[in-house]
């Protein structure tokens, strides 16, 4: 099939290169324009940029796809269809419309639960025992499209959202083959997404990262695993900052965010956590064992 792809982080690599593995003819990449980021002002572009350079795709990076233009050359590519993972702008109808058979999302989530942003966190936080990836044929709604396949991954006591994130993506990879060709030859039927059930993944900010301890130990626990690595679930220590990467789920009770031994275990409204790997600003990430070495956190001192 002639394809254009849309689509910018780590997440969508494995479906650009399952799709020109596969044979289908990718005329044109579009991702995120480049950032300048980090203390030396570097130009970062996005993942999928990277690999479509890297495959010797050709890359455009419009800041915005309402402009008619834009729309029209579009258009002109005489597509079958388009694939969209991950790409952080909004597809207007002209461009929805453009490609014969479509355009279809690789959304990480069994929707209608957990439209939006960050499915993947917001699963893990809400302690969902399972998760997914849909395929479904665009709208202008919020994820809102039909659904052409679906696959469900149990999430577990330990999964964390950079392994859940990994899992999805090649999940995703695969059934979005599948779902070309099941379109393509018309085999597969869309469906209209179940009007219960709804739910909204809004996106992620720093400042969410902040760990409440009046919060049970099993949800701070989640909240942890969701946030690493990005943003980070964090606290403070006086005038320190330390970001969690690790913790465990152990007995113990006291006053909700006091360290209550020499472990640096932490009370919470229910139940405790102890602390296995934390990161200091400016610093690698590090064995509490380590820390404690080098930075004194004492017995009755109070976490914020």
């Amino acid at each position: 099939m002639k394809l254009a792809f849309f689509g910018s982080p780590e997440f969508a690599v494995p479906a650009l290169r399952a799709l020109v593995g596969i044979g289908h003819e990718i005329v044109r990449v579009y991702t995120q324009p480049s950032q300048v980021a980090g203390r030396g002002k570097k130009v970062q572009e996005t993942a999928i940029y990277a690999i479509a350079s890297e495959l010797g795709l050709q890359v455009c990076t419009p800041s915005s796809l309402t402009d008619e233009a834009v729309q029209e050359e579009f258009k002109e590519l005489n597509l079958d269809a388009a694939i969209v993972v991950a790409y952080g702008l909004i597809l207007k109808k002209p461009i929805l419309d453009a490609p014969k058979f479509g355009c279809f999302n690789i959304h990480a989530s069994l929707l209608p639960r957990w439209r939006g942003a960050a499915p993947i966190q917001r699963a893990i936080m809400a302690g969902d025992e399972e998760t997914g990836v849909s395929i479904m044929r665009m709208n202008e709604g919020l994820d809102t499209g039909p659904l052409l396949l679906s696959e469900t991954v149990p999430i577990r006591d330990f999964t964390t959202s950079q392994k859940l994130h990994n899992q999805l993506a090649i999940l995703g990879s695969g059934m979005i083959v599948e779902a070309l060709e099941g379109v393509f030859s018309g085999r597969l039927k869309e469906v209209p997404q179940p009007e219960e059930g709804i739910t909204y993944a809004q996106k992620l900010t720093r400042e969410e990262g902040r760990i409440d301890w009046n919060k049970t130990a099993e949800e701070i626990e989640r909240k942890v695993r969701a946030f690493t690595p990005w943003p980070g679930a964090w606290f403070n220590l006086g005038d320190v900052r330390l970001k969690v990467l690790e913790v465990e789920l152990v007995e113990g009770s006291g006053e909700p965010g006091v360290v209550i031994d020499n472990n640096l275990t932490v009370s919470c409204r229910t139940g405790s956590l102890r602390l296995k790997t934390v990161q200091r600003e400016g610093r690698r990430p590090m064995s509490v064992e380590t820390l404690l070495r080098g930075f004194s956190i004492e017995t009755g001192s109070l976490l914020t």
